[in-house]
């Protein structure tokens, strides 16, 4: 039965987890079953049903989260602080972020956020994303990794261009860019005269960062 009112519940919630962990039986004092009782249980949400589960969501209480995290939510980007002096902008959680921390680790310095820019950037999410970074004072030189077929990398780099204009960037950038219209888009960043190194392997791109914090 427990897990028939669990199933019903995650489908009507559009949960994306919904675990009761422990379970305890509480007999009563006429040795009949009793009773059973969750002891704790955790639910998640599906981001994407918010516009269906208003009230869920209006539950949400966001006072031991970084604020930098709820403002980069509203372009919908993924924001995750972590201690370090090497900004990063990429794209995808699951293939760039693990190499990426690890030869960033390699060469001796730590990343001060995961921040995840998702597979259709446009020009003002680069902006936003840049604003984000560079409001933190431990951010001393900032890394763009970005990859893939989707992403039009002209957009990227005029998004890039634009936003150290429009904010001043006072600190390194490095840009790694492969994929679609990715020689245009090197030629916008070299022809910009902004101080922005721009690099053809993730390896050098690292590896140049943490030079310049030197």
């Amino acid at each position: 039965l427990m897990q028939i009112i669990c199933y019903y519940l995650f489908v009507k919630v559009e949960a994306a987890q919904i675990e009761i962990n422990p379970l305890a039986n509480r007999p009563d004092r006429n040795q009949s079953p009793g009773q059973v009782i969750s002891v704790d249980a955790k639910l998640n949400f599906d981001d994407n049903a918010q516009f269906g589960q208003k009230d869920i969501f209006a539950m949400d209480v966001h006072e031991d989260t970084d604020p930098k995290e709820i403002e980069i939510h509203k372009y919908n980007l993924n924001y995750i602080a972590m201690e370090g002096n090497i900004g990063c902008l990429v794209n995808g959680a699951v293939w760039p972020w693990p190499p990426y921390m690890d030869i960033i680790k390699l060469n001796d310095e730590i990343p001060v956020n995961f921040l995840d820019e998702g597979g259709n950037a446009k020009e003002k999410q680069v902006l936003k994303t840049l604003q984000i970074l560079t409001s933190d004072p431990n951010v001393k030189a900032i890394l763009v990794n970005i990859f893939g077929e989707i992403v039009n990398f002209t957009t990227i780099a005029d998004g890039i261009v634009n936003a150290t204009k429009t904010i001043g960037l006072k600190v390194p950038l490095v840009v790694r860019l492969k994929g679609t219209n990715v020689d245009a888009a090197k030629k916008i960043l070299e022809e910009s005269g902004l101080m922005i190194e721009s690099v053809h392997e993730l390896e050098e791109a690292a590896k140049k960062t943490v030079r310049v914090l030197s």
